[in-house]
């Protein structure tokens, strides 16, 4: 298991290249198996996350060729219906496959997903939208077993708790698009990710329209041919560059291969945090202010300020002049950084769903622990701008969603390396 030792307070200079979208990467993989056909995925990053779908992929019997940022898809056969615990429960985006495995083949036997320890992430809208669609659904010995000889389009209900789920509409999308008949789903996920994920189906021959609002309409097909298609940037990297930019003084980033339009609550919030930001294109450049100004947020499903982010804008609080909170809606139990970055000289506490965030004059080195993905990118930059030494463990959930983060700091000029524990 690796860790990241990181000398704080070097000034960060140059550009930095945003790699494709991990969250948009993973149910576009899952989509292939819809097709016999070959498909090819350009500017795909090289992640653990994405490295685990492609093992789960060819365990369900397909084909696939990696060559630098493309990835080759191709049938082998008749796909296996069972999704193993092995693979499935080391990552949620593993849960994608219930939908493209049900509609090919009638039937499919996935394992309840794992991933980051951020919380309860129940599977119950994808349980209840497979249903909706014609389905025999139980769940049993941990795994979700589902049959259908062709499923039926309906009218299917995505709201949950916390939201609408991205997951479950990218898998009942991907169920629908060979469903009979047409499917409407109200209140599903309007993130970048599922409009990816509906452009990639209709290159494939699916008729989806609605995408990247609450309802989308889908008209099942009898066959989806094979693609080629080129992943979008990762907003949510580019998002960690961004608030980075924005916590490093005298520091000069710019993150290029970025939509920022995708990150508008992000840059609603640094302009009243202080912030100056200037975007051109694909272009984003951050000054950081003298004085950061404390700026409370709530996370929401998208386009509200995204949880994937939270924990990256609770470090760069910690060092504002006042006391801002951050609460998480998406996932209320999100927190598991608050103990680390403490332990680096911040003042956070947490009061239910929020924390509280009484901003310091500065961050100090401290041995830390990464609990999930974004924690890891969160401790990152704080030790980034903190003086003396940081020693990151377990980083390895570092790698699952971000490509070559350190090699990319050290371009910019951070100290960093990476060391076996």
């Amino acid at each position: 298991m690796d860790k990241l030792i990181i000398e704080g307070g070097r000034p960060l200079k140059g550009e930095v290249k945003i790699s494709g979208s991990k969250n948009a990467t993973l149910p576009v993989l899952a989509a292939t198996l819809l097709t016999d056909e070959t498909c090819v995925l350009r500017n795909v990053p090289k992640l653990l996350d994405t490295n685990t779908m492609v093992r789960l992929l060819k365990a369900l019997g397909k084909d696939v060729d990696w060559d630098k940022d493309k990835l080759i898809i191709m049938s082998n056969g008749k796909p296996s219906p069972v999704a193993d615990y092995k693979l499935v429960s080391t990552m949620r985006g593993s849960i994608c496959v219930l939908g493209p495995l049900l509609t090919k083949l009638g039937e499919a036997k996935v394992s309840l997903p794992g991933g980051c320890v951020i919380g309860v992430r129940p599977v119950d809208l994808h349980v209840k939208g497979v249903e909706a669609l014609g389905a025999k659904v139980e769940v049993e010995a941990g795994y979700i077993i589902a049959k259908a000889r062709r499923l039926k389009g309906a009218r299917v209900y995505l709201g949950g708790a916390s939201g609408p789920s991205v997951l479950g509409t990218a898998n009942i999308m991907m169920a629908a698009a060979l469903a009979e008949g047409e499917t409407i789903i109200e209140c599903a996920a309007c993130e970048p990710e599922v409009e990816e994920l509906a452009n990639f189906l209709n290159e494939m021959g699916a008729r989806i329209r609605g995408q990247g609002s609450p309802r989308i309409i889908i008209h099942g097909v009898k066959k989806l041919h094979g693609a080629d298609y080129r992943m979008s940037a990762d907003r949510i990297e580019a998002g960690t560059f961004i608030l980075l930019s924005a916590m490093a003084k005298n520091s000069n980033i710019v993150v290029r291969d970025c939509d920022y339009h995708q990150l508008t609550a992000l840059d609603d919030v640094l302009k009243k945090v202080g912030a100056t930001v200037v975007s051109q294109k694909d272009v984003v450049r951050v000054k950081a202010p003298k004085v950061l100004k404390p700026v409370s947020v709530t996370t929401y499903p998208y386009p509200g300020f995204p949880t994937d982010i939270q924990a990256q804008y609770m470090a760069l609080m910690s060092l504002a002049d006042g006391v801002s909170v951050v609460r998480d809606t998406v996932f209320p139990d999100r927190f598991m950084h608050i103990a680390e970055l403490n332990r680096m000289g911040a003042r956070i506490r947490r009061e239910g769903g929020s924390a509280i965030v009484e901003g310091v004059g500065e961050l100090c080195g401290a041995p830390v622990v990464a609990s999930d993905l974004r924690a890891s990118a969160a401790l990152v930059m704080a030790g980034l701008v903190a003086r003396g030494k940081t020693e990151i463990r377990r980083v390895y959930h570092l790698d699952r969603g971000y490509e070559n983060i350190d090699h990319k700091l050290v371009m910019l000029g951070a100290s960093i390396k990476r060391e076996k524990e």
